[in-house]
């Protein structure tokens, strides 16, 4: 079996900060997100991964190489622009051969990886298997009409669902999924639907099966998503960390601290992460943090937020909260007089003053 995982797109709803990077090198609990997906894959004993990627952008091989300290083997695959999921099959019929395949979204992160749905998948010995999940707000997903144990329907974003049951981004094929991929028509929006391609395999009578997800799903590809991940992987954080470690700073919780941390009179509460390189003082660590390699903290409190390599926090006399700052942000009060705010801002930042 191989695995094929995307990591393209353009990740406009995360912006600013997919201005400057590939929303799949966000780190979630200090882990880039799209490690998440390439670790499921090799804990399911898979070894061949092909990897879709914005033609052009050689970010994902920089950060990811050939793989091989994750036990694999990475095939980079340009996509030319994002023309839809059942087009990302569609080019990489090639990479795949005749072979079974798990197809991944990159951006999806859940608890347990996929081992038990490539198991699901081999002993039913369908064409076709997906994973569901029930969500809030199905409208903004492929959803899945059910009748008993059957997949009878699945319709794409629909204005009125006909269920809750998404489909997430995970899903199984044999090779039969290359015949619907091309064989269906772009959408209404110019894209080869992946929805589109499980409706065909439905009416042209292929075998279509499910899992549900009975733990944590997220698809982060929304800020609050992100923040929602992190603390859904903290949650499940090991101690590394003893109070003796920093005398003058209290730990409580899981805590995980990184090499050559310097931290003083502080206190932090877990489930929090905390990088390498890192300096803390005076400074007050929450739980649902995730603090990147070489940040400094100092004078001020940070709580449920992110913060990417190479930021700083000082002086400010708010807690920060529900918050994603990008690699190398600075954020502090301004020193003197007039008592004026002052900003430096890119395109789509967003601000919130109380």
């Amino acid at each position: 079996m191989k695995a094929l995982i995307t990591a393209g797109g353009h990740g406009t709803r995360l912006r600013p900060i997919t201005h400057t990077q590939n929303k799949h090198l966000i780190p979630i609990a200090n882990k880039l997100m799209l490690q998440y997906a390439l670790e499921y894959s090799a804990e399911a004993g898979i070894q061949d991964v092909g990897v879709i990627i914005n033609a052009g952008d050689t970010s994902i091989e920089r950060a990811f190489g050939s793989g091989e300290s994750l036990g694999l083997r990475i095939t980079y695959i340009p996509q030319s622009a994002p023309k839809g999921l059942a087009h990302v099959v569609k080019i990489a019929e090639s990479f795949i051969g005749d072979e079974p395949f798990i197809f991944y979204l990159g951006d999806n992160i859940l608890v347990g990886g996929v081992q038990r749905f490539v198991d699901e998948f081999q002993s039913q010995k369908t064409n076709c298997h997906l994973v569901l999940s029930k969500v809030p707000d199905p409208n903004r997903f492929g959803v899945a009409e059910l009748d008993g144990n059957r997949i009878i329907s699945i319709e794409e974003k629909p204005s009125k669902p006909k269920s809750d049951f998404a489909v997430t981004g995970i899903y199984l094929y044999d090779s039969s999924i290359f015949k619907a991929v091309n064989s269906i028509q772009p959408s209404t929006r110019g894209e080869l639907e992946i929805s589109d391609a499980h409706q065909y395999l439905l009416e042209k009578g292929f075998s279509v099966s499910f899992s549900e997800i009975t733990g944590w799903w997220k698809d982060t590809g929304k800020p609050e998503d992100l923040l929602e991940a992190n603390r859904l992987v903290l949650d499940s954080l090991k101690n590394s960390v003893q109070p003796a470690d920093f005398p003058t700073t209290t730990v409580s919780g899981r805590v995980s601290i990184g090499k050559q941390c310097a931290i003083e009179n502080s206190i932090i509460r877990g489930p929090a992460i905390i990088g390498e390189s890192v300096t803390i003082k005076n400074a007050y660590i929450g739980p649902y943090t995730s603090i990147g390699n070489q940040c400094e903290i100092q004078n001020s409190e940070i709580e449920y937020s992110v913060l990417m390599e190479g930021g700083c926090i000082r002086d400010l006399n708010q807690r920060v909260s529900g918050s994603l700052f990008g690699q190398n942000v600075l954020v502090k009060r301004r020193q003197g007089k007039p008592n004026n705010l002052r900003f430096m801002l890119g395109d789509q930042s967003h601000i919130e003053l109380i």
